[in-house]
Formats: structure tokens, C-alpha cells, sequence
């Protein structure tokens, strides 16, 4: 059975000012809350740290989605996994043993989760999927919302959907970058099953009418890929 997509909106889009109200606007809509963690050093950006996730996550039930940007993430991950974050991503690029971190983010009672950058190969870490619960490409330069999609990334999406599919794997492949109305069809129709969108969801009159209309564009997409 093929897995139902997940449409996790990202926060980086909406109002800092007014978060849990922006997280209570996609309920019932959204699977995810994505949470984009950045620090200015593994990219050059800065935005929420884990007091703002600890705070937000007594205001909904939404799982979350933490996508960590940040050097060093094996001092910082165990501590969102302890803060109730569903899902704990963290950057290839930035960790020298992902299976341990992802074994420990475990243990901390998350999920693990591995990010591949835009420039980052991903055949190195093919091997890896058995020790991960989610794989995540960026169809952007990690870094900055707003981005336009980069649909020349799909084809690490395949490589990982043929890894997934041969080995039987339980992993979401998940997707962020410039994932709207007119490119999450092509991210399902690589392989993915999880889509990040920001300003899609956030940018848009009806944030829960978004969602739905991105997971019924996905949902499409999967089925005609299946």
C-alpha cells in the first residue's frame, strides 16, 4: 500500500509574531508542522531556536517537523527530540556519523531524519536509509524561504524512491523548496511523499485551504505514479 502524502507546512512563512495562531490555522489540514531551525553559521540565516519550539509545541497537537540548518547538530538535535519534536532533521553536511546521531535522536524518542543540500551529492548516503526514518532533499540552496523550485533536483528524489522501493524501506521521502500548487506534482511524481511548503500555505488566503489543495495535487501525482 502506498503511503498517503504528508504535507508539512513550513512557519518560516508565516507571522513570528502570531505562531501558535499561524500553527492553529492549518489543524486539521496539515500532517506537520515544519519547523526550519537556522543558526547563521551552518547557513547564513537565523531564526528559531528550541525555547520557541518548547513554547510552541504545548500550543497544538500537530506533530512537528524539525529541519535543522545548524552546525554541530549532534550537541543541539537530542535536545528537540526531548522537546516532543515528532521528526528530528539534520543536515549530511554538517554531521560526521549520521547514524549515530540518527540512533540517538531515536532513543530520544524522535524519528531521524537526514537532509542532502542542493549541492550535495546523495549517492553516498544511499546506504544509510536503513538507518533513517526520513530522507530529505532540498529543491532549493538550504537557507532562505521563498525560493524557486529547482526541478533538475528530482532526480536525487528518484535515485532515493528506486533505493526505498528495492529495499523494501519504510522512509519518507521528504521534499523543501519551492513546493506549491504547480511543482508538487512533479516532487510526487519523482517519489516523494512528504512536501515542505511555506509561502504556499502561508502566503495564501485560507492557509488550511492551501494544504488541502496541495495534498489533492500530490495525491494525484502519487497515483499516476503507483
Amino acid at each position: 500500500m502506498e503511503p498517503s502524502p504528508i504535507i508539512a507546512p513550513s512557519i518560516l512563512a508565516a507571522d513570528f509574531a502570531h505562531l501558535a495562531t499561524s500553527v492553529h490555522q492549518i489543524e486539521g489540514a496539515a500532517d506537520w508542522v515544519h519547523v526550519d531551525v537556522m543558526d547563521n553559521h551552518f547557513v547564513p540565516n537565523l531564526t528559531i531556536g528550541l525555547p520557541v519550539v518548547q513554547s510552541l509545541r504545548k500550543a497544538t497537537t500537530i506533530p512537528f517537523d524539525v529541519h535543522l540548518m545548524i552546525a554541530d547538530p549532534e550537541r543541539w538535535a537530542p535536545g528537540f527530540a526531548e522537546a516532543g519534536a515528532y521528526n528530528v532533521t539534520f543536515h549530511a553536511e554538517a554531521c560526521d556519523n549520521p547514524v549515530a546521531l540518527a540512533r540517538t535522536l531515536r532513543a530520544a524518542g524522535a524519528k531521524a531524519g537526514l537532509a542532502i543540500d542542493r549541492d550535495t551529492p546523495v549517492e553516498p548516503y544511499l546506504e544509510l536509509l536503513p538507518h533513517l526514518d526520513t530522507l530529505l532533499i532540498m529543491t532549493i540552496k538550504a537557507g532562505f524561504g521563498g525560493q524557486k523550485f529547482m526541478p533538475e533536483m528530482l532526480d536525487k528524489v528518484r535515485d532515493v524512491r528506486r533505493r526505498i522501493n528495492a529495499k523494501d524501506l519504510q522512509v519518507r521521502l521528504e521534499v523543501d523548496g519551492g513546493i506549491a500548487a504547480d511543482t508538487i506534482e512533479q516532487a510526487a511524481a519523482a517519489g516523494a511523499d512528504a512536501f515542505v511548503a511555506g509561502t504556499a500555505v502561508y502566503g495564501a488566503e485560507d492557509p488550511a485551504e492551501a494544504c488541502r489543495k496541495l495534498r489533492a495535487a500530490a495525491e494525484r501525482a502519487m497515483a499516476g505514479a503507483a
